[in-house]
């Protein structure tokens, strides 16, 4: 049983730390939801919390110099890939590069925090030579404070997040009941009108 448990665990932690890695690259899912549900195992006892948090902080972290690295060795070659025209244009390039040229560290900050901004962002703090020391603390920072600040809520809160989940799902249910309600009263709606066109051409 001891061998098993620390199978899963093991699994689990390089799950975590694989999602957050690829959703740090563009993956579309967003990495908080793989945060708070590393803390939501860690609060049932499947994985150790104190083990969580380094994984996550380790995976969000390891995307964006994978990120960084990709601009900073592809220089604005990267604005000709077709993975990336959808993703970084030449003109929020050019509005990226700005920014960093005037507040470097908020930028870098600010972006790791948005989920939409971040893969840009990241890309073009290493298109810009953005120095490798400033890059890190500025990230690291502000990774170290969101990630466990998210880890930390979902844990002590998971009785509330699973609340809300059930929530969400049981409004799904009466939403998909009053599409069927909807449905079901403009089809008796047509019909009642069908109906009394008809009438009114045999009447006439």
């Amino acid at each position: 049983m001891g061998d098993l448990q620390g199978f899963v665990e093991q699994f689990t932690y390089a799950g975590i730390f694989a999602v957050l890695l690829l959703g740090s690259l563009g993956l579309p899912v967003p990495e908080e939801l793989s945060i708070i549900t590393a803390a939501i195992l860690s609060h049932a006892g499947v994985i150790r919390w104190w083990l969580a948090i380094p994984v996550c902080l380790l995976g969000v972290l390891s995307g964006d110099v994978v990120l960084y690295s990709i601009g900073r060795l592809s220089g604005r070659r990267v604005l000709s890939w077709k993975a990336m025209r959808h993703v970084l244009t030449p003109a929020r390039a050019r509005r990226l590069e700005t920014a960093y040229r005037q507040h470097t560290m908020k930028t870098i900050v600010i972006a790791r925090h948005l989920m939409g901004l971040r893969v840009a962002a990241f890309l073009t703090a290493g298109l810009t030579r953005v120095p490798v020391a400033r890059f890190l603390v500025a990230d690291g920072s502000a990774a170290l404070v969101g990630v466990s600040l998210q880890f930390t809520l979902a844990y002590f809160f998971t009785d509330q997040v699973e609340a809300l989940v059930a929530d969400i799902h049981h409004l799904r249910r009466w939403g998909w009941l009053a599409a069927l309600v909807v449905a079901a009263a403009i089809v008796v709606a047509a019909w009642w009108r069908s109906r009394q066109r008809f009438e009114t051409e045999t009447t006439l």
